[in-house]
């Protein structure tokens, strides 16, 4: 067993209860708030938040929501509030008594928001597993992402954040890796960024300046990649495709990253938008990417956000060795 794995446990009951609550089949990983994260004011302030948003939103329905883990998980609640903030009308059941008809209720509800927000798979930070098995950190996820679509004046706390621990049972026993993640945005970092954007200001103002500044991030990409045989001359037009960013964070980051995940030769522009998304969630995940980046910017060849992004990689990766 990873000896990081018992750290994440106050003591050896709370790693055993775990455990008892969350079985992880062999080949499967999961990611979940680590126990000493889940009494964090901020999160709690969301929670009781987004519990007076929902029942406020169906007291006609005469619904009350009391624990975000134990009343959306059958579809009931999220079915309701959908119809009631969308409009939509939904072909299932009001009521679904069974695991399997709770299951199908959820793959049609989930499909909907997707639809609704337009996101593809590989954005979706929720599936019907997650939700079915009352995971906190998957609906905290999907009713953020509602509230935002459909109320985007409902004032959450800024700067939710999270210790997430991803627990992997391979065959040589539990793997683990820690993270922290943001729930709702970091808003300081945003106005920071929109204030007072290094990038804005290089752009605008040091445009002679801005050939230097990209050689630099080609010659670190390059540093990177070239053991993998590729090399980097342009990063408008390089980055556009996701490839080339996936396998840099794959490098850097010490991982490798399955060829069945992502498009290693993209064919069309949903193709290159899945890699980017995909490539954006892993820095993410990772906590290297705090704001905000719309995909399509970087399929288009947008220098500015594509070097935003490398900016990201570089300050923390400047003095990585090959």
């Amino acid at each position: 067993m990873d000896p990081d794995f018992l750290n994440v446990f106050t003591q050896p009951a709370g790693l055993n209860q775990f455990l008892a609550e969350n079985v992880i089949a062999q080949g499967e990983k999961k990611k979940f708030i680590k126990p000493t994260s889940s009494n964090n004011p901020k999160l709690e302030e969301l929670k009781l938040l987004l519990i007076d948003w929902i029942n406020a939103t169906l007291k006609e329905e005469h619904i009350v929501v009391k624990s975000l883990e134990e009343d959306l998980y059958d579809g009931l609640v999220l079915h309701h509030l959908l119809e009631n903030l969308g409009s939509l009308k939904l072909d299932v059941d009001k009521i679904a008594l069974t695991e399997k008809k709770q299951r199908q209720k959820l793959s049609v509800i989930l499909e909907a928001v997707a639809k609704c927000l337009q996101l593809e798979e590989s954005q979706l930070k929720w599936s019907v597993e997650s939700i079915l098995t009352k995971d906190l950190l998957s609906t905290l996820h999907l009713l953020v992402a509602i509230a935002k679509h459909f109320q985007p004046n409902l004032a959450m706390p800024p700067n939710v954040q999270v210790e997430t621990i991803t627990i992997e049972n391979t065959s040589r026993g539990l793997k683990t890796s820690s993270a922290m993640e943001y729930i709702t945005e970091n808003k300081e970092n945003l106005e920071a960024q929109s204030k007072d954007d290094a990038f804005d200001e290089l752009f605008s103002r040091a445009p002679d300046k801005l050939d230097a500044v990209k050689k630099v991030f080609v010659q670190f990409v390059n540093q990177h990649v070239g053991k993998l045989g590729l090399t980097v001359k342009d990063i408008e037009s390089q980055f556009a495709d996701g490839v080339i960013l996936l396998l840099l964070i794959g490098q850097l980051e010490g991982y490798f990253l399955n060829l069945r995940d992502f498009f290693l030769t993209p064919a069309s522009t949903a193709e290159m938008l899945h890699n980017v998304n995909l490539a954006l969630d892993l820095l993410t995940e990772e906590g290297l990417l705090n704001f905000s980046v719309n995909s399509e910017d970087v399929v288009n060849g947008d220098i500015k956000t594509t070097m935003r992004i490398l900016y990201c990689l570089y300050s923390k990766y400047k003095t990585k060795e090959t």
